[in-house]
């Protein structure tokens, strides 16, 4: 809907919360959500490479009892989605991440923090009433790394996802354009101005809103107490020495399911489970990182046929519908990551928004399911593809 007036009620896909974001905060923000790396190519093709495969429709069969449920480390999913990771979650809405919590609980899913959340784990966990998924970001300081993962232990995190495939941040040049990639006084004066043109986002996020730190950094790191501040210390304290021993650290200090997400390659697939990961997660970050390589639905068959025997392989990259989840799990995806499906949510109608879309992908996928002859995603394999 790109014309009239759009509001939750009329929002019935993911594109129109897309919408509904680019209205209610301010560009700056938007484009932060939005963007890709570079020319944005890959952003484009995680989108595109779908319509490679068609769907096998079957018919005169019994489907008057759909399935979508299925299980992830020991826990039932009324359908196989998580909500993956996303920084900055929390300037989308007041304390977004809560929000985002609450609606993944009530709709049986798991969240992801990210290490880059403004809430953190206490708060996202006392909010919800269970722990999340925790992501993690290597940086330089080990000693507060562990402190780190102590953290999501104590709290009972019931899995944590390494993602491997940001050893330096990428350009994204629709940032830099929105002001984000300035600095100083002119940066505040760029973003000040943008937001002054969202009141609604300016008084409930950034006034009800605060405090405005990265919450699973601030305690031990002062530059994570303020936005800009942190920006300029993640320039240089990212961990660039990503490799098989740091995994190997990172798994002698986490007992629970350990998720590698940033994977595309099958031989790296192959490293991660020999190296000790209980699942990989097939992701190019959105298209965010490294432009120009492939969509991550390209890669899926790869990696599955690579690994998929001997560990839970979860697909990240692109989902914007139930028939998208239908074909990644037909290609051998357990469990399907949304990212900006549901931060568009968020920003787009807060809790509300995020449980609705979250409701109209399970729809689509049990729909899909039973239009295709379908009952159950467990049984879900290429054969359902054509």
């Amino acid at each position: 809907m790109t014309s009239g007036v759009l509001d939750m009620v009329q929002a019935v896909t993911v594109a129109d919360y897309r919408e509904l974001a680019r209205r209610r905060v301010p560009h700056w923000l938007f484009e932060y959500i939005d963007a890709g790396a570079i020319s944005e190519d890959t952003l484009a093709a995680n989108i595109a490479d779908f319509r490679r495969w068609n769907l096998r429709q079957r018919v005169m069969r019994d489907v008057s009892r759909v399935s979508t449920a299925t299980t992830l480390f020991g826990r039932e999913l009324a359908v196989p989605l998580v909500l993956g990771p996303v920084g900055f979650a929390g300037m989308f809405a007041r304390r977004g991440e809560t929000q985002a919590a609450r609606a993944a609980e009530r709709a049986g899913v798991p969240l992801c923090l990210s290490s880059v959340s403004i809430c953190g784990l206490e708060e996202v966990t006392q909010a919800a009433g269970v722990a999340p998924w925790f992501q993690l970001y290597m940086i330089k300081d080990r000693a507060y790394m562990e402190t780190l993962l102590a953290r999501a232990a104590r709290l009972g995190c019931p899995a944590l996802v390494f993602t491997v495939d940001l050893p330096v941040p990428s350009r994204r040049y629709r940032n830099v354009r929105s002001g984000m990639g300035l600095w100083g006084l002119r940066r505040r004066l760029v973003l000040g101005a943008s937001a002054a043109k969202r009141p609604g986002w300016l008084w409930e996020v950034m006034l009800r809103g605060r405090p405005h730190a990265f919450g699973n950094f601030a305690e031990g790191i002062a530059e994570a107490r303020t936005l800009e501040g942190f920006d300029a210390w993640v320039e240089h304290n990212y961990e660039p020495c990503l490799d098989w021993d740091l995994l190997a650290w990172v798994r002698e200090r986490w007992s629970g399911p350990l998720v590698i997400k940033g994977i595309l390659d099958p031989d790296d697939a192959r490293l991660a489970v020999d190296a000790g990961a209980d699942a990989v997660l097939v992701s190019n970050h959105g298209g965010r990182q490294l432009d120009g390589t492939c969509s991550s639905i390209a890669a899926l068959p790869g990696v599955v046929d690579a690994v998929g025997q001997r560990v839970p392989v979860l697909f990240d990259g692109g989902i914007r519908t139930g028939v998208d989840v239908f074909k990644a799990l037909a290609l051998g995806a357990h469990a399907c990551v949304l990212g900006r499906a549901w931060a568009w949510g968020l920003a787009g109608g807060g809790e509300k928004g995020v449980a609705a879309v979250i409701d109209m992908l399970e729809r689509e996928l049990a729909t899909t399911m039973a239009l295709a002859g379908c009952t159950d995603v467990r049984g879900l394999d290429r054969t359902a593809l054509c």
